[in-house]
């Protein structure tokens, strides 16, 4: 049982990371998230701070599950640090390349990821962008150009 509120908690953070995105990184928090549309990436960046205000609730949450009889909400904390650990894999290395150890991968689901987040980028400002999400992005990015 407790394996499916880790996999719930990891599906419905995609729904919180698409809603923060949009109305946070692109609202009142453009100010820590700007530097992240910026052409060129060197080391940190104030849109990193993003990650700490995830880690917080995750690492709260495996206090509570751990030092109390809620033990649910240990994997509640597991759900987000996996979401985490899948954000930074697919964000940070993969589409970003911040790290370069996927830089040759062909997969059709991550080429329309990448094209997605390149229709993201490609609006340098706060308004007017699309794809906020991260794993699930519309479909029309999963398909081959017609020639």
């Amino acid at each position: 049982m407790l394996i499916f509120i880790t996999l719930g908690v990891f599906l419905l953070m995609e729904g919180v990371t698409w809603c923060t995105h949009k109305f946070v990184m692109h609202g009142f928090g453009w100010y820590l998230h700007e530097d992240h549309h910026q052409p060129k990436y060197n080391g940190f960046e104030k849109n990193d701070a993003f990650f700490v205000v995830f880690a917080i609730p995750s690492i709260l949450l495996f206090y509570y599950g751990t030092y109390t009889e809620h033990t649910y909400l240990f994997f509640i904390g597991l759900g987000i640090l996996c979401y985490g650990i899948a954000y930074f894999l697919v964000h940070d290395v993969l589409i970003h390349q911040r790290f370069k150890w996927f830089k040759n991968t062909n997969n059709n689901y991550l080429r329309g990821l990448r094209k997605a987040h390149k229709i993201h980028h490609k609006n340098m400002g706060k308004e007017d962008s699309q794809c906020f999400g991260m794993l699930f992005v519309p479909f029309k990015y999963f398909q081959k150009p017609k020639i």
